[in-house]
């Protein structure tokens, strides 16, 4: 600008207008230039997304890898508790820069909800590929993966005709043969609190009662711990989640001595979880999240949450693992399960009541 300003002083014969215009355009090129500098440091909406997960899976990152290579945009993470990370969100309020919330757990998904944290997608692709007992009735969050909770059963101790419900290990010949984790666990809160909605709170604390009666010990431990006490013997029968007891195939000294009951098949059919995500409502890079939203409903993603975590896929048509698939098919109960956040301080309210520590 300098130099421009010299050349005016220079030539006195210029005339005031022309001098203003040169000045004007001169003016131009620096906002231009500030503006071309703002570009280049600023992220922009284009080129990211930036997602908060509670999954903790090294195989996640085919997922976001896949994601960026089929679009382009980076995907930036951040991983930690689920609570943890819905604290977080809260507290950022309008400046986080959080696009996306995924975790595990209808009822950790609730939470969020009731949180205030997540916005509604209207999305096609969402609502036709998902179906519709595995999504928010108000498209707040989706469930893109499915956890089977089934009961696990030592082979040389059970005859598998014998028990085909849940209700049935409430029956008092499986005294003292009963295995489980805490209440604490919000995978058993939330078939607690899906058995809730079917058989209502009396039922369903007259149910705990005599699952209680059964505990061949204090509930403890993980699922895994549960699945490998089975096989050695310290129980009988527990409940699990499928993809827990998949990881197991190169180990025969516990895969090879229990086998699994889907619950229910000749009714509601089998307690069904999921891992899911949600738009989130300051979300600055919005239409980049939804379009990872509908990238995970995608045949490619689909796969990697089947093929990469033994999970079930919730896409019709997706090929399972086939350890998985070994299990066998069976029917899954179609109870929405926001219904597992809606009834989740009953269930624990319940469990406490009836025993269940």
């Amino acid at each position: 600008m300098s130099n421009r300003i010299s050349k005016f002083s220079r030539r006195l014969f210029i005339s005031i207008g022309t001098a203003a215009l040169i000045v004007a355009c001169n003016q131009a090129q620096v906002n231009q230039s500030q503006s071309e500098q703002q570009t280049e440091t600023a992220p922009t909406q284009n080129g990211q997304v930036n997602i908060y997960s509670s999954r903790h899976y090294n195989t996640d990152d085919e997922l976001y890898d896949g994601f960026t290579e089929q679009t382009g945009i980076k995907v930036n993470l951040i991983e930690g508790k689920a609570d943890e990370l819905i604290e977080r969100i809260k507290s950022e309020g309008a400046n986080s820069p959080a696009d996306i919330l995924i975790t595990v757990d209808a009822g950790r998904l609730w939470r969020a909800q009731q949180a205030d944290i997540f916005a509604p997608v209207e999305s096609e692709v969402l609502t036709q590929n998902i179906p519709a007992h595995l999504r928010d009735p108000n498209n707040l969050w989706f469930g893109y993966s499915k956890r089977a909770r089934v009961i696990i059963y030592n082979k040389d101790q059970v005859d598998p005709t014998q028990i085909s419900t849940y209700e049935d290990l409430a029956d008092p010949k499986w005294k003292g043969k009963l295995i489980v984790r805490s209440s604490g666990n919000i995978y058993n809160q939330s078939l607690v609190a899906g058995m809730i909605e079917e058989k209502g709170e009396q039922g369903t604390a007259e149910w705990i009662k005599g699952i209680v009666a059964n505990f061949a010990r204090p509930p403890q431990g993980n699922d895994t711990s549960q699945i490998e006490d089975i096989a050695a013997g310290v129980g009988d029968v527990t409940i699990a989640n499928t993809y827990y007891l998949a990881r197991y195939e190169d180990n025969p000294e516990v895969f090879d001595k229990v086998g699994i009951i889907f619950p229910n098949q000749e009714d509601r059919g089998s307690h069904v979880n999921i891992s899911g995500a949600g738009l989130l409502k300051n979300a600055p890079n919005k239409d980049n999240a939804i379009a990872f939203l509908e990238y995970l409903a995608s045949p490619k993603a689909q796969e990697f949450f089947a093929l990469g975590n033994n999970e079930y896929p919730v896409v019709e048509g997706t090929p399972v693992d086939p350890v998985v698939d070994s299990f066998g098919e069976f029917t899954d109960d179609t109870t929405n399960v926001s219904s597992y956040g809606k009834n989740n301080a009953a269930a624990v309210k319940i469990m406490d009541l009836s025993g269940w520590k």
